[in-house]
């Protein structure tokens, strides 16, 4: 798989996915939403890791940075 997310998005994911984490420890969300988004944030965080959204790939995104020639 060839990356396809930059920096600045795989941080951006981490913080959301932090963010929901947080917000369903907390009780602030639950039920069948807060599920869904704690299973949002378990892909957010292996998305970041990976460096690879399969979103973008039939897109033909990139947030990578391009090298200038």
């Amino acid at each position: 798989m060839k990356k396809n997310m930059g920096s600045t998005d795989r941080i951006v994911r981490f913080v959301l996915a932090a963010v929901i984490a947080v917000l369903y420890t907390t009780g602030t969300i639950s039920g069948t939403l807060g599920v869904v988004l704690l299973i949002l944030a378990g892909v957010f965080v292996l998305t970041s890791f990976i460096s690879f959204c399969p979103l973008y790939a039939p897109f033909g995104l990139s947030t990578c940075a391009t090298k200038q020639k």
